[in-house]
């Protein structure tokens, strides 16, 4: 898979910016966090747009950012909405393979803790719950391979991708 693109995708806690790091260093790739680009271009966290803008701005400003990265042999740790923007996946997968981090809800929800402060695009009154319900099957869909990272340590789910990037095209 030399020259490709390893993209993570999955729900918000899931370690796709922890895995991440340390994956691009561990294969000698570099590494992108397209939640730090969209607050960059902005100039705000994550939170501050969603709550000003609405989900839906938020939503086009990450596909945007996304439409317009250009990166090789890069491990791109994404925001767990990008699976909203069917242009958006499909420009990934043009020159990567999306990996789901695939996490029980449970695990989920014992990690994020404060979601109110986490810049998670969920409408208004929505549940956890009900988002991590509505978006595995479109990790699922959308993912060329998936993880199983419940139960397991980062160091583990790291080597679990090495091993696994190594048997892809």
């Amino acid at each position: 898979m030399p020259g490709k693109n390893i993209v993570l995708i999955g729900m918000p806690g899931a370690g796709k910016s922890t895995i991440g790091v340390l994956l691009a260093k561990t294969l000698g790739m570099s590494f992108v966090d397209t939640d730090l680009l969209i607050q960059e271009k902005e100039g705000r966290l994550l939170q501050d747009i969603i709550e000003q803008d609405g989900v839906e701005e938020f939503l086009a400003i990450e596909e945007t950012v996304i439409l317009q990265l250009n990166n090789v042999n890069c491990v791109i740790a994404t925001g767990g909405s990008v699976v909203y923007s069917n242009d958006g996946v499909r420009s990934l997968k043009e020159n990567g393979r999306l990996l789901y981090l695939k996490l029980r809800y449970n695990e989920i929800a014992q990690r994020l803790g404060n979601i109110a402060s986490r810049g998670v695009a969920m409408g208004k009154g929505q549940k956890l719950i009900d988002l991590f319900n509505e978006r595995v099957m479109l990790y699922e869909k959308c993912a060329d391979r998936i993880v199983d990272c419940s139960d397991a340590g980062i160091e583990e789910v790291v080597l679990k991708i090495v091993n696994l990037v190594r048997t892809l095209d």
